[in-house]
């Protein structure tokens, strides 16, 4: 008989969760993600309920006040939860916006008429990159549809063989005598060289090393600056291989990059608060905008989202386009990966402590204040929340500190109800890609470096070198990050071992628990199942080149001896193609004609049970073709929503893979 009130208890809060539930789906079905009110109705109930949420925290969940381990525990929970909280707040405000220029561009398409067509001068930086890198990006450009264009290879690694490239394909290539500024410095320095001349281009493009443009980038961009006061106009980054996330998962083609909710949805809507801001890569900015503000700014190792900053506090205005006309290299491995994000990291607190900080007495609006607030506490509140909710249940299993003092139908009816419509609420804008266990991985991964990051900026902003995310590089064999993973197996092995205390020997924990003891175990067992996948994503598989063009097409085989042969063209990519309708022997050679591209001579890696796998011979304008063919036209690769079965499939593989192998 006991039972019967918590059992009364617990049902009335399954009740209350399953009704949110079900008021947050039918909300779905009846709004308009594209308006705002409805947006911003949805993102209201978010507020009310977070609002609800803290104040049964702060009120019913902390430990008896006083100079206890039990009360700095829950404090402190209460209040790293409390900042990444009003992070989440924050972001809502913004995501209860959104804005869609693709009309206003198909509108202003050619809007000069018929005067000759702004002077546009394409800027790629480059360090250290592969040839096979860069030749994707050079040729691409080169594709691009704007008539009045000149690409410029800003070459700060200083190699003889890509000048004399660069002078083979008909490009300017620009080094300088020192890396003073890094990728700022390097850009600077061209810009100025631009500006010297007798005519000066009207607009800069700016790509990072591998990133190519598609055919369209310039002309779609360009029609935004119709509008005389826009200076800069970013668009979108897609991927043409996946992330370290995806790959090591196997989820390729289940899930989406890690960077589409912000590219594809909480950049429109910071664009429809007008405070979308740089991104580096595949942005346009007008010439003479740049040269009033001085260039790029080297204070910050993020000189793209200053950049915005700076402009914006000139009077002029950023807008963002969200249209797939770039696609780049994503990180291929963790280190890299890891490293991009704290050097984003490091450089919004750079720019937190700067002369256009939020803080800072200048001409900024007050709506940009709070674009570097909001990005100040991602970095800040969310990675360091995320380290916290690993620790401080080991802190209940070993030393009986009480972290949450709480039922379960509480912690149901509060916790349960606002996570519930947060996450239909972001999977109805986003399109369904916010899942739990895999977006907490992807911040989980780096979010050490990133807090030391966040500390080491906000606390000695200057002097801290720019690190160049590594492109290409050797992947053809299984790398495990050692050092990565440890730290999430050392956390693994303490949660196992205090979940094995705390329910085999109530010695050592829950000697008064209650509750909390069933609270706890569901905490500790998604921690488990979350360090679990990290460790997972550590073991680094091999990548082969990515197939691009997967569509089979007709194709002709001719061999030495004066056959040919009728067969389908499946998996072409740049260096290699499979075929089906014909089985050839490794090592054999031949000539086949791929559409576009014309007769290609192959050498013969390997037969399969229908055809064969063919290394190309191509030549320079064989090859420029094919990048133009297999990057700058069509539509961008990759996919932006998760395909659910294909998740499964993909996750059930690579752990079976796993156990196999073990």
């Amino acid at each position: 008989m006991i039972w019967l009130p918590l059992l009364g208890e617990t049902e009335s809060a399954l009740l209350e969760l399953a009704l949110v539930g079900g008021v947050a789906l039918l909300a779905t079905t009846l709004l308009d993600r594209r308006r705002t009110f409805d947006r911003g109705l949805l993102f209201f109930g978010c507020f009310v309920l977070a609002g609800r949420y803290m104040w049964w925290r702060i009120t019913q969940t902390l430990a008896p006040p006083g100079l206890t381990a039990d009360f700095l525990a829950s404090a402190s929970l209460l209040a790293l939860e409390g900042s990444a909280l009003l992070g989440s707040l924050s972001a809502f405000v913004i995501l209860s916006r959104t804005s869609d220029r693709s009309a206003e561009v198909d509108r202003n398409l050619g809007w000069w008429g018929s005067a000759a067509p702004p002077r546009v001068a394409i800027l790629i930086a480059t360090y250290n990159e592969e040839q096979e890198v860069l030749e994707r990006t050079i040729v691409g450009a080169l594709a691009l549809r704007h008539p009045a264009k000149e690409v410029f290879v800003l070459d700060d690694g200083g190699r003889d063989w890509l000048g004399a490239y660069c002078q083979l394909l008909g490009v300017h290539h620009i080094t300088r005598p020192d890396n003073t500024g890094a990728k700022a410095g390097n850009m600077n320095h061209a810009l100025k060289l631009l500006a010297a001349r007798p005519d000066p281009p009207d607009f800069v493009a700016v790509l990072d090393a591998d990133f190519v443009p598609h055919r369209g980038f310039i002309s779609r961009s360009l029609a935004l600056f119709r509008d005389p006061k826009v200076g800069l106009v970013q668009t979108p980054q897609h991927f043409f291989n996946p992330d370290p996330i995806q790959h090591n998962l196997g989820l390729n083609r289940a899930y989406p990059d890690e960077q589409r909710f912000f590219f594809d949805h909480m950049q429109p809507s910071r664009d429809a608060w007008g405070v979308a801001f740089c991104c580096g890569t595949s942005s346009v900015a007008r010439f003479s905008a740049l040269r009033q503000i001085g260039w790029f700014s080297t204070d910050s190792v993020t000189e793209d989202f200053m950049v915005t900053l700076v402009l914006q506090e000139a009077g002029w205005k950023t807008a963002y386009l969200n249209e797939p006309l770039t696609e780049g290299l994503a990180p291929e491995g963790l280190k890299e990966y890891i490293t991009q994000r704290a050097r984003w990291c490091l450089g919004m607190m750079q720019i937190a402590r700067s002369r256009v900080g939020p803080f800072a007495r200048d001409r900024l609006r007050l709506r940009d204040r709070w674009s570097v607030l909001d990005s100040v506490l991602y970095w800040v509140t969310t990675f360091s929340f995320r380290i916290a909710a690993l620790i401080y249940p080991l802190l209940y299993w070993f030393f009986n500190v009480t972290v949450v003092d709480a039922t379960v139908p509480d912690v149901i009816r509060y916790f349960g109800t606002y996570y519930l419509w947060v996450l239909v609420a972001l999977n109805f804008i986003s399109g369904g890609v916010v899942l739990p266990i895999l977006t907490d991985v992807s911040q989980l991964l780096g979010a050490l470096p990133i807090c030391r990051a966040a500390f080491t900026g906000l606390v000695r902003p200057k002097g801290h070198p720019f690190r160049v995310t590594a492109k290409g590089g050797e992947r053809s064999r299984i790398i495990v990050q050692w050092r990565l993973m440890s730290q999430f197996v050392v956390l693994l092995a303490l949660t196992l071992a205090g979940l094995l205390i705390g329910l085999v020997d109530d010695r050592f924990a829950y000697y008064d628990a209650g509750d909390g003891k069933a609270i706890v175990l569901f905490w500790t067992l998604y921690n488990v199942v979350l360090l679990a996948v990290t460790c997972l994503v550590c073991v680094e598989l091999p990548r082969g080149e990515e197939h691009v063009a997967d569509q089979p097409e007709r194709g002709e085989l001719r061999l030495p001896d004066g056959t040919r042969h009728q067969i389908w063209l499946v998996g072409l990519t740049l260096n290699e193609v499979r075929i089906r309708g014909h089985v050839l022997q490794a090592g054999a050679p031949g000539r086949v004609a791929i559409p576009e591209v014309g007769e290609v001579e192959f050498l013969t890696i390997a037969n399969t049970a229908d055809g064969a796998r063919l290394l190309l011979k191509t030549d320079a304008a064989q090859r420029a073709i094919l990048i133009a063919r297999l990057h700058a036209d069509g539509d961008a690769p990759g996919i932006v929503q998760v395909r659910f079965a294909d998740l499964a499939l993909g996750l059930a593989r690579r752990l079976s893979v796993s156990v196999w192998r073990r």
